[in-house]
């Protein structure tokens, strides 16, 4: 054993020369005190200390900074967070400045250089701007600066904000392909129930899916009086970031220092998995890892942390962006057969006309649209699955749904196909469908090819009448670039 730990640490000396991307948000809560509102500088020099140490390690470290509020309250001697969004919006104004001003000034000690990256979603719903912040904060980092990223609270309204520093962390470890991102509360942990409430409250280790550790935790505790999350926030987050295959972990935010222990805990878990049969064997990644079969094998001690297993396989880059940084414009309705093709990986996350039953709003070619699923409620007439089937049960599903939608549209009155519908047709409608009136449930996101008009049009039909009914087929897939939630 004393020969094992003596390899592992040897390998582990080297892993260190090699740079990991590091993502770590800390909340309001963590920066200012809830009453007084007063910098909690215990707490701010300790993470500052550690992303120099994480820096010395050759680790790069973007950081996702709250608080702008939370200091505008001290500055302007305001007791309590104010709901007026137009005074929130001026207290971010007065408070960003000083709150950039206090890292840069603990960075500074360092002789750490610090940027400033103020991002709302609208700023990167345009695909242009998007690639712009993530090439920036990629310079950046080869810079050896530390990013410091925080939401535009001043000019962000409810359609272009991120909502909380969570999702906005999640979506930045995204854009930045990171390696691990660090969730740091007032608890070291994720628990079944709040902890400090309930004596018999258990943490959890490892969550290897987000979807089903919803039913065994209660995510009903809030964020801070001057906070906007809570843990629901997190596991929002959590499913954000390790579905584009980042490892994210939730720990306390009281010692910072522990992100470094986590990162070399994990780093020899790693090593010591390497097959020993050849030294140029890769180390493998932590998804592929059974952590407690390694860990009880190595004896190591684990830090207090819970720690999200990302993706086997991530979402790309471009889907990722659908998904999570646009504001969808509107919805299509697609039937259960579609919604079976498109959870497999193999779809190619693109929707063919056949499998659209309707649309919900207006929208515009490249515009993002959820993706819905029709669901009638109890007691109301007509074709209802019981539930969404699994995507492994997807042969089963396929084979017994009934064909009879799509040939009846085929044989819709041909004389219609003279009608055409170009994109400079596109206005918005007040016009009620009868989709209009059905229950459904978002299971995804997508591009639409077509706008809201058009794809109605063609909706149900063979793709190959997309050029007579509309003039013309840029594509024969109605949306693209979709992701399915499982």
């Amino acid at each position: 054993m004393a020969d094992l730990k003596q390899s592992v640490g040897m390998r582990l000396s080297k892993q260190r020369t090699l740079s990991s991307t590091i993502v770590i948000k800390l909340g309001t809560s963590s920066i200012v005190h809830e009453e007084t509102h007063q910098p909690l500088l215990s707490i701010l020099s300790s993470v500052v200390e550690t992303v120099i140490r994480l820096h010395s390690l050759g680790h790069k470290v973007v950081l996702v900074s709250s608080g702008a509020i939370g200091v505008g309250l001290r500055t302007m001697a305001i007791p309590q967070r104010p709901k007026n969004l137009s005074k929130k919006q001026a207290l971010s104004a007065i408070g960003q400045g000083r709150l950039i001003a206090l890292w840069d000034n603990l960075f500074g000690q360092f002789d750490q250089r610090t940027a400033q990256i103020l991002l709302t979603r609208g700023d990167i719903s345009d695909r242009t701007r998007y690639l712009n912040a993530v090439n920036t904060i990629r310079e950046l980092l080869s810079m050896g600066v530390v990013p410091i990223v925080n939401e535009n609270d001043t000019i962000s309204v409810s359609e272009i904000k991120f909502g909380d520093n969570d999702t906005l962390s999640a979506i930045t470890s995204s854009m930045i392909h990171a390696d691990y991102l660090f969730l740091l509360t007032d608890v070291d942990g994720l628990y079944t129930v709040n902890p400090r409430k309930d004596p018999a409250a258990r943490k959890i280790d490892v969550v290897t899916s987000v979807a089903d550790i919803r039913t065994q935790v209660s995510t009903s505790t809030l964020g801070s009086s001057l906070g906007t999350g809570g843990m629901e926030t997190r596991l929002i987050a959590a499913e954000i970031a390790t579905g584009a295959g980042v490892t994210t972990v939730i720990t306390s935010s009281k010692q910072p220092s522990t992100i470094v222990d986590i990162i070399d805990y994990y780093t020899q878990l790693r090593f010591q998995s390497v097959p020993s049969s050849g030294a140029a064997s890769p180390v493998p990644k932590l998804q592929t890892i059974d952590l407690g079969h390694v860990n009880a094998t190595l004896s190591l001690r684990r830090p207090p942390h819970t720690v999200f297993k990302p993706s086997a396989v991530p979402t790309r880059d471009l889907k990722a962006w659908t998904s999570h940084t646009l504001y969808p414009a509107g919805g299509v309705i697609i039937d259960i057969g579609a919604y079976v093709v498109l959870s497999r990986r193999e779809s190619g996350g693109r929707l063919l006309p056949v499998g659209v039953l309707g649309v919900r709003g207006s929208f515009a070619s490249g515009q993002a649209v959820r993706i819905l699923v029709r669901s009638l409620p109890e007691g109301v007439p007509g074709e209802k699955p019981t539930m969404l089937p699994d995507s492994k049960d997807s042969d089963t599903v396929i084979a017994s749904l009934s064909p009879s939608s799509s040939s009846s549209s085929i044989a819709d009155d041909l004389t219609s196909d003279t009608q055409t519908i170009m994109d400079d047709d596109f206005h918005p409608t007040a016009e009620v469908e009868e989709s209009d009136a059905w229950e459904v449930k978002e299971v995804g996101r997508g591009l639409a090819n077509y706008n809201s008009v058009q794809i109605s049009r063609v909706k149900g039909l063979n793709s190959a009448r997309i050029p007579n009914l509309l003039g013309y087929a840029d594509t024969e897939y109605v949306v693209e670039n979709i992701t399915i939630r499982r």
